[in-house]
């Protein structure tokens, strides 16, 4: 690519082609837009795909970690950890079930949230203060889940994996097993999203996996208002328009052609991935060696590169050049703790200090599977040339 930049270049977006278009059409013109067969299909297909025995559709990732905490019983007495880099989704699903939210430091290479202060915190707190934790694969990083399962058993906690990033991301395990992100060996439930800068893009969309029947039952109810139709739990029979209500949940369905374009991006995801490695290696290669911090991936891990990020120096000047010369790139994330909601609840700057100096410095750069060489060619460049002046 030329210096003359011929379009700008985002940090992420989707990709819809002519099997997409087709997919959503052929739904239009069926009898279900929402209810229908679609929603199953698109389901037991992701279930197959991060390999959990049981998947549930719904209307956005949020809806999905709602749903997920209570399910998990989640309320008033609950308090919950999790990572400070992450989307406010992430613990304000606790905040709505009126639970509370404990931050824990992040791990300075990986920006993950870091097991030994988990270990730290929960071993300085008496037994029983907290419930569960709510671990984040940021950026497509898998967290070690099996080592926080041998943690969360010893304090007995249940774990909801926020793999919003990571749908085809997985470590090895201490057996050499590969886990997929959201597989549900090490975790109770595991939610993703089907935003449009996601792997996988529905307009907006989640699904909540599990192995764990009872979790997967409640959670069918919980999206639709807490109404049932199952026979076997109704409590009297009246009718074949008979329906109850058991629980008090919510109006979190997703439709079918929604379902239908999910589908279809899910036909092609490991096509995307393997497109997403390759633009991280190349820019690993090439920004070794220059002024900037790359990200840490850890051994025995494969990242599915939602965001690509790296570390700089008077950040806000490498941010407003990079968007002058058309690159797009945004900041991932401001630290939950230092937003002025979660600061009115008691926390404030220097409580979380590996979290505040990644956010002094990250950027993320774009990263999506139709970027073309020439984009990445000119990424390239126009860092290398912006951080060098900045």
């Amino acid at each position: 690519m030329s210096t003359t930049l011929l379009r700008q270049i985002p940090y992420g977006r989707q990709s819809i082609t002519e099997a997409d278009v087709e997919a959503v059409t052929k739904v239009l013109g069926e009898d279900f837009l929402t209810q229908g067969p679609h929603v199953a299909e698109f389901e037991n297909a992701f279930a197959k795909y991060v390999g959990a025995s049981y998947a549930v559709a719904v209307s956005n990732g949020t809806a999905a970690l709602h749903l997920a905490a209570l399910a998990l019983g989640v309320g008033p007495q609950s308090k919950v950890i999790t990572t400070p880099i992450t989307f406010a989704a992430s613990g304000n699903c606790v905040l709505y079930c009126g639970g509370q939210i404990d931050f824990v430091d992040v791990d300075q290479g990986t920006a993950l949230i870091d097991l030994e202060k988990v270990k730290d915190r929960l071993e300085a707190s008496p037994k029983g203060t907290y419930d569960g934790i709510i671990p984040v694969d940021f950026t497509g990083h898998p967290v070690h889940t099996e080592s926080l399962r041998s943690l969360a058993d010893e304090h007995g906690l249940w774990i909801l994996e926020d793999a919003c990033h990571a749908p085809g991301g997985h470590f090895t395990d201490t057996q050499g097993v590969i886990q997929k992100c959201g597989n549900g060996v090490f975790a109770e439930l595991s939610i993703f999203s089907f935003h449009p800068v996601k792997h996988i893009a529905s307009g907006e969309g989640g699904m909540i996996t599990t192995n764990d029947l009872d979790l997967y039952e409640k959670l069918l109810m919980l999206r639709t208002h807490g109404i049932t139709k199952d026979p076997k739990r109704l409590t009297r029979e009246e009718g074949g328009w008979y329906h109850e209500m058991q629980m008090l949940g919510y109006n979190y369905r997703i439709t079918d052609f929604q379902c239908a374009l999910g589908h279809s991006q899910l036909l092609r995801a490991d096509e995307g991935l393997r497109r997403r490695k390759q633009i991280a290696k190349i820019y690993d290669e090439a920004f070794e060696g220059e002024n900037l911090q790359k990200m840490i991936v850890e051994e025995r891990v494969s990242h599915a590169y939602h965001l690509y990020v790296i570390k700089v120096e008077h950040r806000r000047n490498v941010y407003d050049q990079l968007r002058a010369a058309g690159i797009l790139a945004q900041v991932h994330y401001i630290p939950m703790h230092l937003h002025p909601y979660y600061q009115e609840l008691g926390w404030k700057k220097g409580d979380l200090p590996f979290a505040e100096e990644y956010y002094s410095k990250c950027i993320s750069l774009p990263m999506f599977p139709t970027l073309t060489d020439d984009e990445v060619d000119y990424v390239i460049s126009t860092v290398k040339r912006v951080v060098n002046n900045a």
